[in-house]
């Protein structure tokens, strides 16, 4: 195995260690993994779960009931994950290509081969690259390495990037380096994720819980 290999597997069991295993993503159904995706641009699990809940209890988180709604309808339901609107037009262009491309069948889109999958993903209104890199690994199961704002954060912190590394840029260098493993591309994103949500903060850092403090160019470079 390679130097870095051996460098993130040790950052990722240091942080399985800590937090232990993740459950990610916490999704009943494909369909639900995909709606809280997009429910979850630009806010927490915590709203995006409310909106879900909201969708459940009206019997509209599927397909047709997505479709059978009215924008309006769809987006007061949506509001406690905020952008509400353009929310409700994500979805529901999401779901006009499974039903037009697919006949409603979404394992049959989900089907395709990673890089087919994700051209089509990226071309569907509102989904951009971190969006459809979930679905891939989540909802399709096919090893993709999704990059976020913590990931950018943390492995910056860490010296791996710079603050303005591209988001293809960090996800070819772990994969790279990464064997191609959907549980462990699940479970590192998730691992990142509870760090920067519960530690790693953009402003004042608990480094002190950081289990991967001593592996930390800029908490090392503070400490001088």
């Amino acid at each position: 195995m390679n130097i870095m290999y051996r460098e993130l597997m040790d950052v990722y069991n240091r942080l399985y260690a800590h937090f232990g295993p993740r459950h990610w993503w916490p999704a009943d159904t494909p369909f639900e993994m995909i709606v809280g995706a997009i429910l979850t641009q630009n806010v927490s699990w915590r709203s995006a779960s409310a909106a879900i809940a909201n969708l459940k209890e009206t019997g509209l988180l599927s397909l047709d009931g997505l479709l059978a709604s009215g924008e309006e309808e769809l987006a007061v339901l949506l509001r406690p994950a905020r952008y509400h609107i353009q929310k409700a037009r994500k979805l529901q262009a999401f779901c006009k290509v499974i039903a037009e491309e697919c006949d409603g069948d979404l394992g049959a889109f989900l089907s395709q081969d990673v890089q087919t999958l994700r051209r089509r993903l990226l071309d569907i209104y509102g989904i951009g690259p971190e969006t459809a890199d979930a679905i891939i690994l989540y909802a399709a199961e096919k090893p993709i390495f999704v990059i976020d704002a913590y990931t950018r954060r943390i492995f910056n912190r860490l010296g791996y990037f710079g603050e303005k590394a591209k988001y293809q840029e960090m996800q070819d260098f772990f994969m790279k380096h990464l064997p191609p493993d959907v549980p462990l591309y699940n479970e590192y994103h998730a691992q990142i994720d509870a760090l920067g949500h519960n530690i790693c903060f953009k402003s004042r850092p608990r480094c002190e819980e950081c289990p991967v403090f001593d592996l930390c160019r800029m908490a090392n470079y503070h400490r001088k």
